[in-house]
Protein backbone atom coordinates (compact mmCIF):
# COMPACT_ATOMS: atom_id res chain seq x y z
CA UNK A 1 0.00 0.00 0.00
CA UNK A 2 1.02 3.53 -0.06
CA UNK A 3 -0.09 6.12 2.50
CA UNK A 4 -0.91 9.62 0.97
CA UNK A 5 -1.39 12.13 3.73
CA UNK A 6 -3.62 15.30 1.85
CA UNK A 7 -2.27 18.36 4.45
CA UNK A 8 1.27 17.49 3.31
CA UNK A 9 2.91 19.77 1.30
CA UNK A 10 3.77 18.45 -2.29
CA UNK A 11 1.28 15.99 -1.99
CA UNK A 12 -1.22 16.37 -5.28
CA UNK A 13 -4.90 14.36 -5.75
CA UNK A 14 -6.97 14.61 -8.61
CA UNK A 15 -10.36 15.26 -6.36
CA UNK A 16 -12.97 15.33 -8.55
CA UNK A 17 -11.99 11.98 -10.14
CA UNK A 18 -11.65 10.70 -6.86
CA UNK A 19 -15.16 11.96 -5.39
CA UNK A 20 -16.98 11.56 -8.21
CA UNK A 21 -16.12 8.04 -9.50
CA UNK A 22 -18.69 5.62 -8.41
CA UNK A 23 -17.81 3.76 -5.18
CA UNK A 24 -17.92 0.10 -5.49
CA UNK A 25 -17.47 -0.95 -2.24
CA UNK A 26 -21.36 -2.12 -1.43
CA UNK A 27 -21.09 -3.73 -4.83
CA UNK A 28 -17.90 -5.63 -3.94
CA UNK A 29 -18.13 -6.01 0.19
CA UNK A 30 -22.06 -6.16 1.07
CA UNK A 31 -21.51 -6.56 4.18
CA UNK A 32 -19.45 -3.75 4.56
CA UNK A 33 -21.98 -1.05 2.75
CA UNK A 34 -22.03 1.10 5.37
CA UNK A 35 -18.14 2.36 5.10
CA UNK A 36 -19.34 3.84 1.84
CA UNK A 37 -18.32 7.31 3.28
CA UNK A 38 -14.96 6.26 4.67
CA UNK A 39 -13.68 3.72 2.02
CA UNK A 40 -13.57 4.60 -1.63
CA UNK A 41 -13.06 1.84 -3.85
CA UNK A 42 -12.85 2.55 -7.59
CA UNK A 43 -12.78 0.78 -10.95
CA UNK A 44 -10.13 2.43 -12.34
CA UNK A 45 -10.89 1.23 -16.30
CA UNK A 46 -14.38 1.30 -16.20
CA UNK A 47 -14.31 5.40 -15.57
CA UNK A 48 -10.98 5.94 -17.27
CA UNK A 49 -11.96 4.94 -20.96
CA UNK A 50 -9.97 1.38 -19.92
CA UNK A 51 -6.69 2.59 -18.77
CA UNK A 52 -5.45 1.19 -15.68
CA UNK A 53 -3.17 2.99 -13.08
CA UNK A 54 0.25 2.45 -12.51
CA UNK A 55 1.75 4.18 -9.23
CA UNK A 56 5.94 5.16 -10.12
CA UNK A 57 7.47 5.19 -6.81
CA UNK A 58 11.20 6.06 -6.04
CA UNK A 59 12.42 4.82 -2.56
CA UNK A 60 15.66 7.30 -2.67
CA UNK A 61 13.30 10.12 -3.16
CA UNK A 62 10.43 8.77 -1.11
CA UNK A 63 8.50 10.24 -3.89
CA UNK A 64 5.80 8.61 -6.03
CA UNK A 65 3.19 9.83 -9.17
CA UNK A 66 0.24 7.64 -10.38
CA UNK A 67 -0.55 7.61 -13.89
CA UNK A 68 -3.16 6.45 -16.04
CA UNK A 69 -2.39 3.97 -19.00
CA UNK A 70 -3.25 1.27 -21.46
CA UNK A 71 -4.27 -1.50 -19.96
CA UNK A 72 -2.34 -3.53 -22.31
CA UNK A 73 1.28 -1.37 -22.26
CA UNK A 74 3.36 -0.12 -20.12
CA UNK A 75 3.66 3.75 -18.86
CA UNK A 76 5.72 5.42 -22.71
CA UNK A 77 8.98 6.31 -20.57
CA UNK A 78 8.56 10.04 -22.16
CA UNK A 79 5.81 10.08 -19.86
CA UNK A 80 8.30 9.18 -16.67
CA UNK A 81 10.73 11.43 -18.35
CA UNK A 82 8.34 14.28 -17.99
CA UNK A 83 7.18 13.47 -14.59
CA UNK A 84 11.00 13.02 -13.07
CA UNK A 85 12.37 16.12 -14.90
CA UNK A 86 9.41 17.89 -13.85
CA UNK A 87 9.48 17.29 -10.15
CA UNK A 88 13.46 16.68 -10.05
CA UNK A 89 14.74 19.45 -11.92
CA UNK A 90 18.04 18.92 -10.19
CA UNK A 91 18.41 15.49 -8.47
CA UNK A 92 20.04 14.77 -12.00
CA UNK A 93 23.42 15.41 -11.16
CA UNK A 94 23.21 15.31 -7.47
CA UNK A 95 22.59 11.72 -7.82
CA UNK A 96 25.03 11.00 -10.28
CA UNK A 97 27.57 13.01 -8.39
CA UNK A 98 27.02 10.78 -5.01
CA UNK A 99 27.58 7.20 -7.40
CA UNK A 100 30.89 8.91 -8.68
CA UNK A 101 31.92 9.13 -5.32
CA UNK A 102 30.65 5.94 -4.51
CA UNK A 103 32.49 4.11 -7.36
CA UNK A 104 35.59 5.67 -6.69
CA UNK A 105 35.27 4.62 -2.65
CA UNK A 106 35.22 0.90 -4.05
CA UNK A 107 38.06 1.35 -6.50
CA UNK A 108 41.28 0.10 -5.11
CA UNK A 109 44.19 2.02 -6.62
CA UNK A 110 46.78 -1.08 -5.91
CA UNK A 111 44.85 -3.58 -7.70
CA UNK A 112 44.02 -1.48 -10.82
CA UNK A 113 47.18 0.70 -11.34
CA UNK A 114 45.20 3.78 -10.44
CA UNK A 115 46.62 7.08 -9.23
CA UNK A 116 43.79 9.32 -9.56
CA UNK A 117 39.77 8.53 -9.70
CA UNK A 118 38.56 12.82 -11.40
CA UNK A 119 34.79 13.41 -12.03
CA UNK A 120 34.69 16.35 -15.07
CA UNK A 121 31.59 17.58 -17.29
CA UNK A 122 27.86 18.32 -16.55
CA UNK A 123 28.07 16.22 -13.19
CA UNK A 124 30.82 18.07 -11.12
CA UNK A 125 29.22 21.61 -13.07
CA UNK A 126 25.78 20.61 -11.31
CA UNK A 127 23.88 20.38 -15.11
CA UNK A 128 23.55 17.10 -15.26
CA UNK A 129 19.87 15.70 -16.58
CA UNK A 130 18.45 12.57 -16.26
CA UNK A 131 20.08 11.89 -20.05
CA UNK A 132 23.13 13.12 -18.67
CA UNK A 133 26.81 10.19 -18.46
CA UNK A 134 28.52 10.74 -16.08
CA UNK A 135 32.09 11.75 -17.19
CA UNK A 136 34.92 10.25 -15.28
CA UNK A 137 38.94 10.80 -15.64
CA UNK A 138 41.41 7.65 -14.14
CA UNK A 139 45.13 8.67 -14.24
CA UNK A 140 46.85 5.19 -15.10
CA UNK A 141 49.77 3.98 -14.11
CA UNK A 142 49.65 0.45 -13.81
CA UNK A 143 50.27 -2.84 -16.53
CA UNK A 144 48.03 -3.49 -19.30
CA UNK A 145 46.76 -6.93 -17.58
CA UNK A 146 45.14 -3.97 -14.75
CA UNK A 147 44.04 -1.95 -16.88
CA UNK A 148 41.64 -4.62 -18.93
CA UNK A 149 40.45 -5.20 -15.62
CA UNK A 150 40.11 -1.92 -14.46
CA UNK A 151 37.72 -1.43 -17.80
CA UNK A 152 35.65 -4.30 -16.82
CA UNK A 153 35.45 -3.62 -13.58
CA UNK A 154 34.33 0.57 -14.57
CA UNK A 155 31.90 -1.17 -17.46
CA UNK A 156 30.18 -3.06 -14.74
CA UNK A 157 29.61 -0.29 -12.85
CA UNK A 158 28.20 1.76 -15.84
CA UNK A 159 25.87 -0.85 -16.94
CA UNK A 160 24.23 -0.75 -13.25
CA UNK A 161 24.17 2.71 -13.12
CA UNK A 162 22.71 2.93 -16.39
CA UNK A 163 19.96 0.61 -15.46
CA UNK A 164 18.98 2.11 -12.07
CA UNK A 165 18.87 5.71 -13.99
CA UNK A 166 16.35 4.02 -16.09
CA UNK A 167 13.89 2.88 -13.19
CA UNK A 168 14.38 6.11 -11.58
CA UNK A 169 14.19 8.50 -15.12
CA UNK A 170 12.77 6.27 -18.30
CA UNK A 171 16.38 7.32 -19.65
CA UNK A 172 18.28 4.66 -21.05
CA UNK A 173 21.74 4.09 -22.90
CA UNK A 174 24.83 1.64 -23.55
CA UNK A 175 26.59 2.73 -20.58
CA UNK A 176 26.26 5.64 -17.55
CA UNK A 177 29.86 6.30 -17.01
CA UNK A 178 31.97 7.98 -20.34
CA UNK A 179 35.64 7.55 -18.74
CA UNK A 180 38.62 8.72 -20.31
CA UNK A 181 41.97 6.97 -19.32
CA UNK A 182 45.20 9.27 -19.26
CA UNK A 183 48.41 7.83 -18.58
CA UNK A 184 51.37 9.47 -16.37
CA UNK A 185 52.88 10.94 -20.15
CA UNK A 186 49.52 12.28 -20.78
CA UNK A 187 49.72 14.45 -17.56
CA UNK A 188 53.42 15.20 -17.79
CA UNK A 189 52.77 16.75 -21.24
CA UNK A 190 49.06 17.85 -20.34
CA UNK A 191 47.91 16.85 -23.38
CA UNK A 192 44.32 14.95 -23.92
CA UNK A 193 41.79 15.37 -21.17
CA UNK A 194 45.00 15.40 -18.62
CA UNK A 195 44.65 19.18 -18.90
CA UNK A 196 41.70 19.03 -16.55
CA UNK A 197 44.16 18.31 -13.73
CA UNK A 198 45.01 21.42 -11.98
CA UNK A 199 43.41 23.24 -14.62
CA UNK A 200 43.05 27.22 -14.12
CA UNK A 201 39.08 27.23 -15.24
CA UNK A 202 36.87 24.54 -15.14
CA UNK A 203 38.97 21.92 -13.30
CA UNK A 204 38.43 18.32 -12.85
CA UNK A 205 37.10 17.39 -9.92
CA UNK A 206 39.95 14.83 -7.65
CA UNK A 207 37.32 11.74 -5.94
CA UNK A 208 39.21 9.47 -3.16
CA UNK A 209 39.36 6.40 -4.04
CA UNK A 210 39.35 2.71 -1.27
CA UNK A 211 41.95 3.71 1.44
CA UNK A 212 43.97 0.75 1.98
CA UNK A 213 42.66 -1.38 4.87
CA UNK A 214 44.95 -2.36 7.63
CA UNK A 215 45.57 -5.85 9.15
CA UNK A 216 44.67 -6.39 12.93
CA UNK A 217 47.37 -8.27 14.65
CA UNK A 218 46.33 -11.37 16.67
Amino acid sequence: YLPLYPDDSGILFNEHFLKTAPNMLAQILPDHADLADTIRLIDIPSVANSNVLRVLMNAELDEAVGLLCGRDSECDDHEVREVYEEQQPDAGWRWRLRMAEHVASQLDPKRFGVNGFYVFGSTKNATAGASSDIDVLIHFAGTPRQREKLEDWLEGWSLCLDRINYLKTGYQSDGLLDVHIITDKDVEEKSSYAVKIGAATDAARELPMMKKRSRKKS
